[in-house]
């Protein structure tokens, strides 16, 4: 059930049409934007009130940090998992600059974890989504959106067919962007055998539409549902 993004997908659809034609980057850079927007707080692209605000604009802290079922992870995890593949993909493997997260914000959020989540257990996650901060985790996921904004401006027509480099993969694993873990590492080989345009259009858009049809969804079930899984 869609419980986040009516339009979106088609949206996404249709950039991925038109993002390698040279003679439509511009096109695609605009459309890039309004999709990338849509899928942050409306603080890092200017434009008005959107779904992730109404989203979490009357979020208690508790209910993110809330499993309902064993199937399902936390509104908390989530906003961390989208916001570390954004960092590590824009920051390190298309700019091959210095990824947003660091000690202080380490400090602010409330936890030394630097991975993206991909491996951990029911009670690693609970204990991640404890720590966090929500209003840090909201602040870090848009600084992250506004430098990938600034990225993705500069980007050129030879910019969008460059693989991603050996080099830049080696970075993810020595920060921590990845455990050694078979759930978590499998990431640099999906990276690897993607370009500019992949990273775009998968990790950066694709996959936060997902997950934050799941928050939506959840934040639902945390208000209507009595017991749940872990909270």
């Amino acid at each position: 059930m869609k419980y986040f993004g009516a339009g979106l997908g088609e949206m996404h659809k249709e950039l991925g049409t038109m993002i390698r034609k040279e003679d439509r980057l511009e096109e695609a850079r605009r459309l890039f934007s309004e999709l990338h927007g849509a899928l942050h707080l409306s603080e890092v692209s200017g434009g008005e009130e959107n779904e992730l605000d109404r989203l979490t604009g009357d979020l208690e802290d508790p209910e993110y940090a809330v499993m309902v079922t064993s199937k399902d992870e936390t509104i908390a995890w989530a906003l961390w998992h989208i916001a570390r593949l954004e960092d590590l993909t824009m920051n390190l493997l298309v700019s091959g600059g210095e990824q947003v997260w660091n000690r202080e914000w380490a400090r602010r959020l409330g936890t030394a974890v630097a991975d993206t989540g991909n491996a951990m257990s029911d009670d690693q996650i609970m204990e991640l989504s404890k720590a966090l901060r929500p209003a840090e985790l909201l602040q870090y996921r848009s600084a992250v959106g506004r430098r990938t904004r600034q990225i993705v401006e500069g980007l050129t027509a030879d910019d969008m067919k460059r693989e991603v480099r050996k080099e830049d993969l080696k970075r993810i694993r020595e920060e921590g962007g990845v455990t050694a873990q078979e759930d978590s590492v499998w990431l640099l080989d999906y990276w690897e055998k993607k370009d500019v345009t992949g990273l775009l259009l998968m990790p950066t858009t694709r996959d936060p539409m997902l997950h934050l049809n799941d928050c939506c969804k959840w934040k639902q079930q945390i208000r209507s549902k009595k017991k749940f899984y872990r909270s």
